[in-house]
């Protein structure tokens, strides 16, 4: 199932029921698992691992050195997990040695055409990503997050898990978990992605809860402290909450509000 026309390195580690379509340039120290589907003209660079039931989609590059001037070209890896769906013209770079090495694409996440994920990003599972979504490096992306179209997210921010980023935004703070933003130049919150949430099934007390939650956050004109304070004191501490709650005190680059 491997085109003649195919480029492979004889020290790729391809596994037998793999499909690669013409022109597509495989080289050494890659790992493609099993039921993966690789389309024509991809380039798939060195120290990359595609894991099982992936399809990728033609003019898609993985693996290339990073846009990042620091780097020396020290061995740094891109993995991709089970069944992720990378279309046309993709760009994922690998890793940077200052920036732990990896850059890591979860299971079952839809990267739609000219997506960019830069050097050390991680995302969770089923994160989407519409059309020219680009993540710059160290960038993480919570579990079911979806980011729309041209959304540009600066290194170094956090996204939340089931966060819904609309399209066109500018993101430079971290997004809390389950919640909507978008604007632009710059994205602010406009409540709980409430559709989302009901979506994955989330219960009625859970989003009352999240509601009361991003109220005394950001509504009240609150210090971040006595927000905090007033959330534990008179919110439900379910685990959401405790994730939401978290998530805010653990941000570095301040959060979107």
């Amino acid at each position: 199932m491997i085109h003649p026309s195919a480029v492979l390195d004889s020290r790729a580690e391809i596994d037998s029921n793999v499909e690669i379509g013409p022109y597509s340039v495989i080289a050494r120290d890659v790992q493609i698992h099993s039921g993966t589907i690789i389309g024509s003209h991809v380039t798939i660079d060195q120290y990359t691992s595609i894991g099982p039931d992936c399809h990728i989609f033609q003019h898609a590059a993985i693996g290339a050195v990073p846009q990042a001037l620091k780097f020396k070209g020290e061995k740094t890896l891109v993995k991709i997990g089970r069944g992720t769906t990378v279309r046309e013209f993709v760009t994922i770079h690998r890793g940077t040695e200052f920036g732990g090495g990896i850059t890591e694409i979860g299971d079952e996440n839809f990267l739609m055409a000219y997506t960019h994920i830069a050097h050390d990003c991680f995302t969770g599972q089923k994160v989407i990503f519409a059309n020219v979504a680009s993540l710059g490096g160290h960038i993480k992306v919570g579990d079911y997050a979806t980011l729309g179209a041209f959304v540009a997210v600066h290194q170094f921010v956090r996204i939340g898990a089931y966060a819904f980023v609309g399209a066109l935004s500018g993101v430079t703070k971290d997004i809390p978990p389950y919640m909507l933003a978008s604007g632009t130049p710059r994205a602010k919150l406009h409540g709980l992605n409430s559709v989302g949430l009901k979506r994955h099934g989330f219960s009625t007390d859970t989003l009352l809860a999240l509601k009361k939650t991003y109220r005394i956050l950001f509504r009240l004109g609150l210090t971040l402290n006595e927000a905090i304070e007033r959330v534990t004191a008179e919110v439900d501490q379910v685990p959401e909450v405790v994730n939401f709650i978290d998530f805010v005190n653990s941000s570095e680059r301040g959060i979107t509000r």
